[in-house]
């Protein structure tokens, strides 16, 4: 910046025109005053085209001394007003500009990149060991193996992508580093487990085991053993309400805050066995599938599905929703993919693979890997256009039973029935992390207060909407209902009173007999309208909870005396 200003001062400098007086001492004959430009309320004009033309025809009348003289001072106060401007707006943009750029280039120093095939070649015919020797040392210990023998196996990772849970259906439950391969605790719960998931940091997870769910530290130890939710098959974990959401074997869906250990809905979903679970990252919104071909949405404020689809002829094996909430990826048993667009519930894509997709998983970067067997392939692109093959495809040599991007790193986790594997998938994460969001080298310190400030930051499960953009609008209806029902008997009159008294009556009589029964139909008709006024203020400020259903263990609890 200071170079810049400096050579605009000298440029100012440069450029400063001559006075009116100077040039008239110079020709001191009237006569040629009028060939003079004219400076005083007129600016310059910028056309070259004109200033030549005066230029020719101006020159046989000074002297030969001056006439090249004047010329090229003319021509520098002509320009001098015409880029006077343009400096000062280029000068205002370079300052204003290197300031966010400046910024821009701290928080974000890495840059997204994919392979790039040849003429007549593929990246799809690019194998791993061929994309391990051409990185660095350190992406290249990323891709690694793990021969176990408890398969198979499911895996998830942490969300800032530096700690990796596996759990095999023999028992073996194992928590480590994968970047270091230090580990953090090895068990053998000896008894099947279905799934695993890491809860709010690393310190706690969650195992679903043959009967109930247990949640363990990160030392082996158990913490909780949680009855309620039985028979589970499948775990999401909802990292922004504290919820972690399971499904079993009876179609029973539920929601348990894991911040106070309440369990907040218990659905039941009447559509069978519930194998198939997937989250919405943009509004927590669960996806299941089902043996009819349908995929229903469900929240905890409501008993029935949100959204149901139908979205093929045969059973659901795998759905995926990408991180930005807009796109959903469906398999099923007849061999096809679809594409479907959540804004309006209609199929953007629809393939035909090779076999039924058993697996389906998105990264940061929207990239879709799928898994056919023992075959992984991953799609690029494949939600905005038509995509011919993949963008990378490994032989894995075992049966694969579960598939999970790792968050911040070109790393995908593959569990088989032989261990997992390890892939090096390059522009699959987000290269640039918000440290305030998810810290891959975070300390102590640091760990303790991400977790005290995100549970004062815990959204409550009743904002949980299939558009969460309507929070911040009004509930138009429901107001005018209310007003309707409280201004319904404020400004009522009452009804006037018909009186038919006998005829021998005096009429003074009549007067009073009439103006006493009104004032009691008044009194009754503001004793009825204060206490209908009481009764919906109560409700608006307390809302009345729902009764409990009789339960056997009624007879235990202390009975209320009648006085």
């Amino acid at each position: 910046m200071i170079s810049s200003k400096a050579g605009t001062d000298k440029l100012k400098n440069k450029l400063r025109s001559p006075s009116k007086q100077n040039l008239r001492q110079k020709f001191k004959s009237k006569k040629d005053e009028h060939l003079l430009p004219k400076f005083k309320n007129k600016k310059p004009a910028s056309n070259q085209n004109t200033f030549k033309s005066q230029k020719v025809h101006d020159e046989h009348l000074l002297p030969k001394s001056a006439s090249n003289k004047n010329t090229f001072e003319s021509q520098k106060h002509r320009l001098s007003h015409g880029k006077k401007l343009d400096l000062k707006k280029k000068g205002n943009v370079v300052k204003h500009a290197t300031k966010p750029i400046a910024r821009s280039e701290i928080l974000l120093p890495e840059e997204v990149g994919f392979l790039e095939a040849g003429k007549g070649e593929s990246t799809a015919d690019i194998t791993q060991v061929e994309i391990k020797s051409s990185v660095d040392i350190t992406s290249a210990t990323k891709q690694f193996d793990l021969s176990l023998q408890f398969g198979p196996y499911a895996i998830n990772y942490l969300r800032n992508g530096r700690k990796m849970l596996i759990g095999g259906r023999m028992g073996h439950v194992a928590a480590f580093d994968w970047v270091t391969k230090e580990l953090t605790c090895e068990m053998n719960v000896m008894e099947s487990v279905h799934d695993v998931a890491w809860l709010h940091n690393e310190t706690l997870f969650a195992v679903a085991q043959k009967n109930w769910t247990y949640i363990y530290d990160n030392q082996g130890i158990e913490v909780h053993c949680i009855k309620k939710l039985n028979n589970v098959l499948k775990m999401e974990y909802l990292p922004y309400h504290f919820l972690l959401a399971t499904t079993n074997d009876s179609g029973t869906l539920s929601w348990l805050d894991v911040s106070i250990g309440k369990m907040v809905q218990r659905t039941h979903t009447h559509l069978g066995r519930l194998d198939v679970l997937c989250q919405n990252p943009s509004n927590a919104v669960l996806c299941c599938g089902h043996s009819k071909g349908t995929v229903s949405m469900w929240t905890p404020n409501f008993v029935s599905p949100v959204i149901k689809m139908l979205c093929h002829r045969q059973p659901v094996r795998s759905v995926a929703i990408d991180q930005t909430g807009r796109y959903m990826a469906t398999s099923s048993v007849d061999s096809t993919l679809k594409v479907w667009d959540l804004r309006t519930y209609n199929c953007l894509q629809s393939y035909k693979l090779a076999s039924g997709a058993s697996n389906l998983t998105f990264s940061q970067r929207g990239l879709l890997a799928v898994s056919l067997g023992n075959i992984v392939e991953v799609y690029k692109g494949i939600c905005t256009e038509t995509v011919r093959e993949p963008y990378i495809k490994h032989f894995v040599g075992n049966s694969i039973s579960g598939l999970k991007f790792c968050p911040y790193e070109d790393v995908l986790g593959v569990g088989h029935a032989r261990g997992m594997c390890s892939m090096l998938v390059p522009g699959a994460g987000e290269p640039n992390f918000d440290a305030l969001e998810a810290n891959p080298f975070q300390t102590k310190s640091q760990r303790t207060e991400a977790e005290v400030k995100s549970l004062l930051e815990k959204i409550q499960p009743e904002l949980i909407t299939l558009d969460p953009f309507e929070l911040g609008e009004v509930n138009r209806q429901a107001v005018l209902e209310k007003w309707e029902e409280k201004t319904k008997y404020m400004f009522v009159k009452p009804p006037k009173v018909d009186l038919k008294p006998r005829k021998n009556a005096k009429t003074v009589n009549k007067f009073r007999i009439k103006q006493r029964l009104q004032q009691e139909r008044q009194k009754k008709h503001s004793m009825v309208a204060s206490e209908i006024k009481q009764n919906l203020v109560q409700n608006t400020i307390a809302p009345r909870k729902p009764e409990s259903k009789p339960s056997v263990l009624d007879r235990f609890k202390t009975k209320t005396t009648k006085k």
